[in-house]
């Protein structure tokens, strides 16, 4: 997952006609490594339907507080530089969690698409 390292590049990269996933993570937070593992496999699988890129909430703090970001990890997908939908909270996630959240995005982008 390519991180994201100024506004500029994460404005540009969620203007995408494709949904675009955003993971909010920090260095220093156990349930960001803890799925660490499993991500390039989740984003492997969904990389025809969805772009997913990083922002550590520390080196970007205006972004997350814009997205009003505080529970980490969390995710929220873009489209034309809309928001869809995010999934957010203090709680740490799995990857089934994940995966739902994603097979989501696919689903209102799809939804969205045929208006």
């Amino acid at each position: 997952m390519r991180e994201v390292k100024t506004e500029s590049d994460f404005q540009e990269a969620i203007q995408s006609e494709k949904p675009v996933v955003v993971k909010f993570f920090t260095d220093w937070c156990p349930d960001c490594h803890r799925i660490d593992p499993f991500m390039p496999e989740v984003e492997e699988n969904y990389k025809d339907k969805i772009d997913m890129i990083a922002v550590n909430r520390d080196t970007l703090p205006d972004l997350g507080q814009k997205y009003d970001v505080f529970g980490i990890p969390s995710f929220i997908a873009f489209q034309k530089g809309n928001e869809l939908i995010r999934f957010v909270s203090k709680l740490g996630k799995s990857r089934e969690e994940i995966e739902q959240f994603l097979d989501r995005v696919v689903q209102v982008s799809e939804t969205l698409q045929q208006q």
